[in-house]
């Protein structure tokens, strides 16, 4: 678990990072999507893309020959319990975040 947590974290440290986060709230985002307001070269939004990835914070899948990323909330679970261990932070209701992220953005071919 730890390691697990070292990389949401270090992941989430970053704020273009943390910007594609906020980014992908909304909906799937092809690659060059999440690219565009970016002043940095697709290259480098692809090593953002995969420290994101490799901390399961968002998942990448190939449809045809666009790359599209998708947000993994559940990921942010094991943070979020982290950080309210400190009684610092107010209590996030992840069970209602899915569901509003359900609600939100529904599985394709619903």
């Amino acid at each position: 678990m730890t390691r697990d947590l070292d990389q949401a974290f270090a992941a989430l440290a970053d704020p273009t990072r943390r910007a594609i986060l906020t980014m992908l709230l909304e909906d799937d985002m092809a690659v060059t999507d999440v690219a565009e307001p970016f002043d940095m070269s697709l290259a480098a939004i692809s090593k953002h893309l995969g420290v994101l990835t490799a901390a399961g914070l968002i998942s990448q899948e190939k449809r045809g020959r666009v790359k599209w990323c998708k947000l993994e909330p559940d990921a942010m679970r094991a943070a979020s319990v982290w950080m309210q261990g400190f009684g610092q932070f107010e209590p996030v209701n992840l069970d209602a975040f899915e569901r509003f992220l359900a609600v939100e953005l529904p599985e394709e071919g619903e």
